[in-house]
């Protein structure tokens, strides 16, 4: 029994199982994996050294040193610290109490990594990537939709175009044998059997040809269709393309949601897909500008012998710190610097670029859609005369004023002329999937 699959059923499909389709979804889950990635830089931080050495039944040194150590967004850390060692051979600088020293205080970066550093840029730029990640996911999603329609409408072409020959080569053959009729009965000459033959075997000949094709794109179809990810389905014999797909094809696309008066080419998938990149390097910038700052770090802990350091906190018991470093010429850091805003001009200029060619494919598919849909009107009309014109030769053939050579020849401009359409047809719904796809016209 004959089903027939619609373009809306066969574009569910491939959305929901075509191997293409899930390696976009990957994309997105990579991306949310280098996002946890990235804040995992400012997770808290455990730390425990323990070191000693026995040597000759004497202890030279027993040293634990435990840290929690609590990153901040900008270039501040949190730190706590306990101490405790003992021994014979102890540095003179290593020896604490006998219950172990504690000690918690904060670090800073006051120049170079203060307000922007490499954690902070990792972070910011995993979650531009992640944003940009799903727009890409949708535009490889929109191209690979793209691709299955126009298989899908080779396969109607041509099955539509096998049906035409189906059609003509049963007119040939009810032609051939009633010609032949007419000849064993002395009304027809044997010129006209011989003519009606060839036209027959010359339909057989075509059908064939048609058959192979819709074979070809049968098989072409089936490459889109996936039970899961892991089963490729063969599309079966009783299986047809939707002959009205015409009044179809607009809501399969979502096309009447388009408006190319209010289409904002800044909510554009690809755009976006920019605008996140170029923050992205952007942000990368800006670190370099930061490097170009010396370093800086200054370190303050005060000390307790108790556990509750708030309790006996005194001002005379700390340990501080300050270092500083910067290079000469910082040549690195400039050509770093300098290379950091060619990349985001370069971005800038594609971005930019990328707008006006939207804009024109869509304002040329438009156009094009437009220009089809009236040459649609006009095939239409000449296919409907070329009928009229067959069915009269028929007749006047019957009556005996006319040829079996002036039928063929309305019959092939007739067959010629609803080729022409079909195919016009596929131009039609061709730009139609070129407009779904360049406007990246979501679908449910």
């Amino acid at each position: 029994m004959p089903s027939t699959m619609t373009l809306s059923e066969y574009l569910g499909y491939v959305k929901s199982y075509h191997p293409i389709v899930k390696q976009a979804n990957l994309v997105l889950n990579t991306s949310e994996a280098k996002l946890l990635k990235a804040r995992g830089a400012f997770d808290p931080e455990i730390k425990v050294d323990f070191d000693e050495k026995q040597f000759k039944a004497q202890e030279y040194y027993h040293k634990l040193n435990a840290t929690f150590k609590i990153p901040t967004w900008y270039g501040v850390a949190f730190k706590a610290n306990f101490e405790q060692n003992e021994g014979l051979f102890l540095n003179p600088i290593d020896k604490v109490p006998t219950d172990g020293l504690y000690s918690a205080g904060v670090a800073v970066s006051l120049a170079k990594g203060m307000f922007t550093n490499k954690r902070m840029t990792a972070l910011k730029q995993a979650k531009l990537f992640l944003n940009q990640a799903k727009e890409d996911q949708q535009l490889l999603v929109n191209s690979i939709l793209y691709e299955a329609s126009l298989s899908y409408f080779n396969w109607l072409q041509s099955y539509n175009e096998k049906q035409v020959y189906i059609a003509f080569l049963n007119n040939a053959g009810i032609r051939f044998e009633s010609t032949k009729r007419a000849f064993q009965e002395g009304e027809k000459p044997a010129i006209d059997t011989l003519e009606a033959g060839i036209t027959l075997n010359s339909r057989k000949l075509k059908l064939e040809k048609a058959n192979i094709k819709l074979i070809k794109s049968s098989l072409e179809l089936s490459t889109y269709l996936w039970l899961n990810e892991n089963t490729p389905i063969d599309l079966k014999e009783n299986i047809l393309p939707d002959i009205e797909t015409m009044n179809t094809v607009d809501n399969a696309f979502n096309i009447p949601l388009f408006n190319a008066e209010r289409f904002d080419i800044e909510q554009h998938p690809k755009i976006r897909s920019l605008g996140f990149n170029i923050e992205s390097l952007a942000a990368e910038e800006r670190l370099k500008i930061n490097n170009l700052l010396p370093k800086i770090d200054l370190q303050y802990n005060f000390l307790s012998q108790n556990a509750t350091p708030q309790n006996s906190f005194n001002p005379e018991n700390y340990k501080a710190g300050i270092s500083f470093s910067m290079p000469i010429f910082i040549r690195k850091e400039r050509g770093d610097l300098k290379v950091a805003k060619l990349k985001v001009r370069d971005k800038q200029l594609e971005n930019q670029l990328e707008k006006v060619v939207i804009k024109n494919k869509i304002s040329a598919i438009q156009q094009e859609l437009t220009s089809y849909i009236l040459q649609n009107n006009f095939t239409f009309q000449i296919v409907r005369d070329y009928a009229v014109l067959l069915s009269a030769e028929e007749r006047k053939f019957f009556l005996g004023e006319s040829s079996l050579f002036l039928v063929n020849f309305r019959e092939q401009k007739y067959i010629d002329s609803k080729l022409k359409a079909i195919r016009l047809e596929n131009d039609l719904f061709r730009a139609k999937a070129r407009l779904f796809k360049e406007a990246v016209i979501s679908i449910n």
